[in-house]
């Protein structure tokens, strides 16, 4: 077989054994191709160890490719390699002693609720939009969602009497997200004064946020949307729609919310991941053990 039907059968493994959402998958498939691109071997059986350090070296010199896009990339090819491995394709997983580059812990950026407020009261609500751009930074922001989990909120996933919204996250998996009366009001003005008035298209009826031709919106507009509220009020800080995210669960800890919680608010696996979002350093983690540890 050659690298496309390697390619195809890990693509179909990835999705349905794995489980990973279709961005990550094409994230994937998209950095494998890149080594396969620069390696130009016949197929996966050809491949040496020697060749992916090549790659390595070319991604640091030639292409000045920044540590995290290395590891990333690495990543995806270590994880290509061992699938094979365990198909008995090969017998040798020839990335299997390359090491993958150290990272710096960067912390993400953080907007203060002041912050928050601009960027909300920013909002023309005598544009044709407004009313759903606002509905779209108060949701972000007061449920701390992915801009992914966002653009696919259904109206069958508002569940307004009962205070909460049902989110998939990543590998399809649901979770259900506590909403305040904030969101609840700014949801409703929306539907009530813009999602009413679209021509709304058959296969997105049921999908909460649309753009102007009553479709889907993309995650590039909310990327758009916020980039241009952001300007409009002169903030200098780097911000896209995950940057709500980090500010939702920095705040809620900051509050005083238990990690668990926020840990499930936020849809993480692995709580080691929320820590990251939410800045937490050692001495917040001793702080906790010497308070609600029996022996401490």
């Amino acid at each position: 077989m050659v690298w496309a039907d390697y390619l195809t059968s890990y693509k179909n493994f990835l999705k349905l054994e794995k489980s990973l959402s279709a961005n990550t998958i094409e994230a994937y498939m998209k950095d494998i191709q890149k080594f396969i691109d620069f390696a130009q071997t016949e197929g996966p059986l050809t491949v040496t160890q020697a060749d992916i350090r090549a790659f390595i070296d070319d991604m640091d010199t030639s292409q000045d490719m920044s540590a995290h896009s290395q590891a990333r990339i690495l990543s995806g090819i270590k994880s290509f390699f061992k699938y094979l491995v365990i198909h008995d394709v090969i017998e040798h997983d020839p990335s299997e002693m390359i090491e993958t580059p150290k990272l710096g812990r960067k912390l993400p950026t953080v907007l203060s609720p002041e912050e928050i407020d601009q960027l909300i009261e920013a909002v023309d609500l005598d544009s044709e939009t407004g009313y759903r751009n606002r509905a779209i930074l108060e949701t972000l922001y007061g449920c701390g969602l992915r801009v992914s989990e966002l653009i696919s909120l259904k109206l069958t996933d508002l569940h307004f009497d009962e205070s909460y919204l049902k989110i998939r996250g990543k590998g399809s998996k649901e979770r259900l997200v506590p909403i305040g009366r904030s969101v609840k009001d700014s949801i409703t003005l929306y539907i009530h004064n813009y999602r009413q008035t679209l021509d709304i298209g058959r296969k997105d009826e049921n999908i909460l946020f649309l753009n102007r031709r009553g479709h889907a919106m993309t995650r590039v507009m909310v990327f758009t949307i916020i980039k241009d509220l952001a300007q409009k009020i002169g903030l200098k800080k780097p911000i896209s729609p995950h940057t709500f995210r980090h500010s939702f669960a920095t705040q809620l800890l900051e509050g005083g919310a238990d990690l668990r919680a926020i840990q499930e608010m936020l849809g993480h696996e692995s709580i080691t991941t929320t820590e990251l979002y939410t800045h937490l350093d050692k001495e917040y983690l001793r702080d906790t053990i010497l308070r609600f540890h029996p022996r401490s």
